[in-house]
């Protein structure tokens, strides 16, 4: 993918957090434990979160973004792809959950790479470590209720 200019690098990013933020609601939605339905609806808030972060950059405020690496248990990464089903199981859930934040992650770090802007830069890894907390806690959580439980 190429971009033409910042605006467009943040425009992008923009609508990737708009729709992670979508992404988590309906998911939310279609869960039946209250437990998961809090922590999607927390995830959703943590994405506009991000895309309020773009929005400010985009307008001209600079932001610092924490260099802290992220342990990864790559729990998800081994996992097979799962549909969304209008009624997900709590398994499937979690390894959807897991699959977004890891392509948000690359999407992130790819952009770091790709920016000479050291603004930019500081952006997009501090964005990358917050969606490698993300899959870290939906990975820890998928240890203790599905490995676990098998």
């Amino acid at each position: 993918m190429e971009f033409n200019s910042v605006n467009e690098i943040l425009d992008y990013a923009i609508v990737r957090e708009q729709n992670a933020a979508d992404f988590y609601t309906d998911l939310a939605g279609r869960m039946d434990r209250e437990h998961m339905k809090e922590i999607f609806l927390g995830f959703a808030s943590e994405e506009q979160g991000h895309k309020a972060k773009l929005l400010a950059v985009k307008e001209g405020k600079q932001l610092l973004a924490s260099e802290k690496m992220i342990l990864d248990l790559k729990i998800g990464d081994n996992l097979v792809d799962v549909e969304l089903a209008s009624d997900p199981s709590y398994q499937d859930a979690l390894i959807l959950a897991m699959k977004a934040e890891k392509n948000a992650f690359r999407l992130y770090n790819n952009l770091a790479n790709a920016t000479d802007d050291a603004n930019l830069k500081t952006l997009f890894i501090g964005l990358a470590n917050e969606e490698a907390k993300h899959k870290l806690r939906f990975e820890i959580e998928y240890d203790d209720a599905i490995l676990t439980e098998n």
